[in-house]
Formats: structure tokens, sequence, C-alpha cells
């Protein structure tokens, strides 16, 4: 498992989507920040300094939460797109909850090694190079900080795929990664001790042309094989008509399952084994001198 680029994204695709994506945060990415935040009552560490990777998308209400859960601690504002660092610092630049102390957030990259939480909640899904994005976070994170994120699990919009699938369409979405790889993937890019969990939530509409714009709003199809033209009216009806007939619930309203997965996993102390041919980078070099001062047990 060399490789893990999700063969089912198209690079072009997800890098369209990431500079036209709207510059504000679905419903869903905003509630699953908050059963994100909840989690962190488990984790004793107060970093005093954290980190959060585009919160535009993944849900600039959860900054609030953090704020007040890590009361003082410095923050930064990580978006990779200039209209979206825009919008969150429009967002962040004098709410009402940091007029009794909390530092304002300080807007751009953080520097290597420079915080001991990094959170990131629904982005992972949607890169064509994940690999990639988690070498980042790994960079940012200071030795013994730890990683909070969230993304899409594999039997997302499985209802939808399954009237694609009896129409004979094309898929409606890529694949989503299972949580099992994604633990993989963090143990490759030097995380220790991986904490993987999913659950699944159903949302619902009343008609089938507000489930699909909350689709549009919450991503978009990076599949390779998705239909290569524009589609027309006549399409449109149909697959309004097939989701109304084959995704309305007992209640009368239209169900889709989105499967949630969670990722905690710690930056340990690097390994480094010196020799008159080795060369280690001046960042590892003083974790490794910190972790030789600390008491043993």
């Amino acid at each position: 498992m060399a490789d893990h680029r999700p063969p089912t994204i198209d690079p072009v695709a997800a890098q369209h989507w990431d500079c036209v994506a709207p510059a504000h945060s679905p419903w869903l990415h905003e509630e699953v920040a908050r059963r994100m935040e909840d989690r962190l009552q488990w984790i004793r560490l107060e970093p005093r300094a954290w980190g959060h990777w585009e919160p535009v998308r993944g849900g600039l209400q959860a900054h609030a939460m953090l704020e007040r859960r890590y009361r003082g601690a410095e923050n930064f504002v990580t978006e990779t797109r200039a209209y979206r660092a825009r919008a969150a610092a429009a967002f962040l630049a004098k709410p009402w909850w940091r007029r009794w102390g909390h530092p304002a957030p300080r807007h751009g990259p953080a520097p290597d090694g420079g915080v001991q939480m990094l959170w990131a909640n629904m982005a992972l899904h949607m890169s064509a190079d994940p690999q990639a994005m988690i070498a980042q976070w790994h960079r940012a994170l200071a030795t013994d900080g730890f990683l909070m994120f969230s993304c899409l699990g594999p039997d997302t919009l499985r209802e939808l795929r399954e009237v694609y699938a009896a129409l004979g369409w094309t898929p409606p979405a890529h694949e989503f990664t299972d949580m099992h790889d994604w633990g993989d993937m963090l143990v490759q890019a030097g995380f220790a001790e991986p904490v993987m969990d999913m659950e699944r939530i159903t949302l619902t509409w009343e008609k089938p042309a507000r489930l699909l714009q909350e689709l549009r709003e919450l991503g978009a199809n990076l599949h390779p094989a998705r239909f290569p033209a524009l589609r027309g009216r006549g399409w449109k009806h149909r697959l309004e008509q097939e989701l109304a007939r084959c995704l309305r619930g007992s209640d009368g309203r239209l169900a889709l399952t989105f499967e949630i997965i969670y990722g905690h996993a710690l930056k340990p102390a690097p390994r480094v084994r010196v020799s008159e041919h080795s060369a280690v980078s001046l960042q590892d070099m003083r974790a490794l001198l910190q972790a030789d001062r600390r008491p043993r047990e």
C-alpha cells in the first residue's frame, strides 16, 4: 500500500472544485464539527497553540467552540485559496466571543512544529492527494501534538449510488476511503496511535430539488467516469422523479446516508539513528534532545 492516492478522484476536477467551492460552511460540516469538538473533552493535552485547517468549508462556527475550549491559546487559520482566506478573515474579525481575552487568530500556515493541535474538519475526502495533505498536517504539529480530523466514509450516498446503478448511469460521486486505510496513511506519514471511529448520519428532505441543492453545496462528483458533458432539463426532471420514487421513506421525506469518519493521532518524537553519514534536521534534533530530558518513570 505504497500509494494511497484515491483511484476514483480526477485531480483536475478536484482542483477545479477547490477553486470554486462556496465560501461558506454547509450545515452538515458544522454539525460534524460540533460532534468532533465534543470528543476533545477526553484529551488532556492543553495546546498553547492550535491550527484550524480550511475553516470556511470545514466550519467557521466551530472556531468559536475551539477558542472557548482553549482560552488564551494562540491559533492559526489556514486557507489554501485567497477568496476563502478573505471570507475567514471577515468572519473572524470581531466576533462577540473574542471580547473577553481570546487572542485574535493569525491568518496563514502555522510554522513547522508550531502547534500542539491541528483541527481539520471534512476536507480529506475531497483531496486528490490526501497523503500530501496529511504530510502538511504532520509538519505543522509539534512533537507530542495531536491531530483531529473528520471526513466522509464509503457508505456515504449509498442510496443515491443504487439509484444511478439501477438506471445504468455513471457514478454520482467518487468512492470514499475506508477508515482503516486512513489509519494506515497516518502511520506512514509518521503519526502514532491513530484512533479511528465512524457513525452514520441520515439527512432528509421534503423535495428532490432541495436535496440536490444541498448536495451541490457539500461537494462535487470527482469520479473520472462521471458524465463528461452537460445534462439537460429532461435528465434533471427524470432524476428528480427517480429520487422521489426511490428515496422516499415511510414519513414521506427523502433520505440519504452519510458515513462520518473521525480520526485522532499523535505526532511522536522522531526516531533517528545517527551515524557519521546521517543527516538530521534541526527540528528533529531539538525534538530528540527534548525527549531525552524528559524524566523516566
